[in-house]
């Protein structure tokens, strides 16, 4: 987690609002920690030496930032999260109002996982890939996308012709890639700017 190390006249609100101004969160998440009391020579006077660390859980406060944002938009949902590894956490939701969380071909489902990650990532200090699905979108996606790669696929070693397929976010595009990345008759690879990349299925030369 993100920490600093400062010195300080008192252990108050003040030292609180200081070190929440330089790591950039909320001084609710600051915990401070006396590392050194240094005193004046006639003992009058005293500094501390202070560590502020980021007190920060990326599954319960990712939680809970979900939940007050749920509530603000009067919807109720049921919340989980889990680690899928040391790296990636999965945040899923279940609502009567799942259409409208996940919109239009995921993408109110995109910017909502886009808002928590950046949250997520202003508390900690070590990358994590940070997921959300909102009523098993994502895993009936990721079925239809493999079902697409492996159709796909089929059809380049067939014809022996490159095959672009449509347009993907980084997550749809990974699942591309791993679905094939075992074959040895076609390669994948990305291409394009975003936010309009795509995934080219091509024959391998032998």
């Amino acid at each position: 987690m993100k920490k600093i190390q400062f010195e300080t006249k008192a252990l108050n609100d003040q030292a609180l609002v200081y070190a929440a101004n330089e790591l950039r969160v909320n001084k609710d998440f600051i915990e401070l920690n006396v590392i050194e009391e240094k005193k004046s020579l006639l003992g009058l006077n005293k500094t501390y030496i202070v560590e502020a660390r980021v007190d920060f859980d990326i599954i319960d406060d990712g939680i809970e930032y979900l939940k007050n944002m749920f509530k603000n938009m009067n919807i109720e949902t049921v919340i989980e999260a889990k680690r899928i590894d040391e790296r990636h956490v999965l945040f899923s939701v279940e609502s009567k109002d799942n259409p409208i969380l996940i919109g239009k071909n995921g993408k109110t489902l995109d910017a909502i996982q886009i808002i928590l990650k950046n949250y997520i990532n202003l508390y900690i200090e070590d990358y994590h890939v940070i997921l959300l699905d909102i009523g098993g979108y994502r895993e009936q996606r990721k079925k239809q996308l493999e079902i697409l790669a492996t159709k796909t696929a089929m059809e380049v070693i067939k014809s022996k012709t490159p095959t672009r397929l449509g347009k993907m976010n980084s997550y749809e595009r990974r699942i591309i890639h791993t679905k094939l990345s075992d074959w040895r008759d076609v390669s994948t690879k990305s291409e394009g700017e975003e936010p309009t990349r795509y995934v080219v299925i091509t024959p391998r030369v032998k």
